[in-house]
């Protein structure tokens, strides 16, 4: 499909578009986040919001996540590099080797399916960048709403199970990662990044090749990706043909340049020593945080009755302890009913019906607290690069 056609697709939706837009000005996006929003609908994709064409960076409505599985087609896009190619699942291969195994071999789409234990993760995938359209002061990147991520039912055979084949040696230190995407010019670097050796040989780490019972749409990274749960998306490498086990750390653009937090800044367990500097440390698991789905802002109130709340809330792989919700922008908080806990690395939806609204606007915010005790920050860490955005979301309605 050329560029006019997903126009054409985007215009006939014109009614919806309108909805997705109007509810990202009422979500308070920085002003460079709306200048940066656009509709299309990708091939085998519903409308999504644009925030780039080349390489495609498209993020879900709000509308998408009224249920904690997120739909194949409505799930975010992310890619890094312009140049993506179709690739048939028969002519798919997967290069594993490195420095640190003993018998490097090369895999088929056929083989990763039939040869390994199927395993299936429920996981929320999410760029590091998500919400960075609401940072203040204003940061440079895609200007991300609220809606890049995803949270999905991944299925493929573990990492490890991979690894072991090829003889992974004690003195791996990292795994590093290439997907077949490619950039429009020379100049710019590969996408290659890497995960320590202890991260790839979780359990839950996948290469995979089903997403919610359905072989990967082409935007999410058919025939193949890495599924790294509990870590920002950052590492999910889509497309992957090459996985490396090596002794020595990833020299990358991506990993060494890219991708990094000060040291110290947020309230991580998961780090990647290896790649650490005195300052500054890769990004790693998600930090806590969640979303309020219903109502929307700018939602017409009957004064009186009883206001239904409802939305997600997630982290790195500890699990949600409580949501705590507030109708009268935080001065009063009420702990919301959690729904169904479908893995501690997915989505948990929550729900909780208020009363007490004054007449006029009321402020609806929530919070969440894990299992450690962590919860969202009140107030903005700043950072250069617009990561880990978890302040407590603000929805304005109308009491009437």
């Amino acid at each position: 499909m050329d560029r006019r056609s997903l126009l054409r697709a985007a215009t006939g939706c014109a009614v919806a578009g309108s909805t997705v837009l109007t509810r990202l000005a009422r979500a308070e996006l920085a002003s460079g986040a709306m200048q940066s929003a656009s509709l299309e609908a990708l091939p085998g994709k519903k409308v999504l919001i644009k925030r780039a064409y080349r390489p495609p960076n498209y993020e879900s409505p709000l509308s998408a996540y009224a249920n904690p599985i997120t739909p194949n087609d409505e799930f975010f896009v992310r890619w890094h590099l312009a140049s993506i190619p179709e690739i048939s699942a028969p002519e798919w291969r997967l290069s594993v080797g490195g420095d640190a195994v003993s018998s490097p071999f090369e895999l088929a789409l056929d083989s990763l399916r039939s040869q390994f234990e199927a395993v299936e993760v429920t996981a929320v995938c999410q760029c590091s960048g998500n919400r960075r359209g609401l940072s203040n002061p204003h940061v440079p990147g895609v200007q991300w709403g609220y809606g890049a991520m995803g949270n999905a039912r991944w299925r493929g055979a573990r990492l490890k199970d991979v690894l072991s084949r090829a003889g992974l040696r004690a003195e791996a230190i990292e795994i590093a990662f290439r997907g077949s995407d490619a950039p429009a010019l020379e100049a710019t670097p590969p996408f290659v990044k890497s995960i320590p050796v202890w991260k790839a040989l979780d359990e839950n780490t996948l290469i995979a090749y089903e997403m919610n019972g359905a072989p990967l749409p082409h935007w999410n990274g058919f025939p193949a990706r890495i599924v790294v749960p509990g870590w920002t998306a950052t590492y999910w490498m889509k497309q992957v043909v090459s996985v490396q086990a090596m002794t020595q750390p990833l020299r990358s653009f991506w990993v060494n340049s890219a991708y990094r937090i000060p040291k110290g800044l947020f309230p991580i367990i998961d780090r990647f020593q290896s790649q650490e500097s005195d300052t500054s440390t890769p990004i790693t698991e998600m930090v806590v945080n969640s979303l309020i789905t219903e109502p929307i802002d700018g939602a017409q109130i009957a004064h009186g009755r009883a206001v239904a709340v409802s939305g997600l809330a997630w982290d790195g792989g500890y699990g949600i302890r409580n949501v705590e919700v507030s109708i009268n922008e935080g001065r009063i908080w009420e702990t919301a009913e959690l729904g169904a806990d479908l893995g501690k690395y997915s989505f948990r939806p929550w729900r909780i019906e208020l009363r007490g609204a004054q007449r006029g606007r009321a402020v609806i915010m929530a919070r969440a607290t894990n299992s450690r005790g962590v919860s969202q920050a009140q107030e903005l860490i700043f950072n250069a690069a617009g990561y880990h955005n978890n302040v407590p979301q603000r929805v304005t309605v109308e009491v009437a």
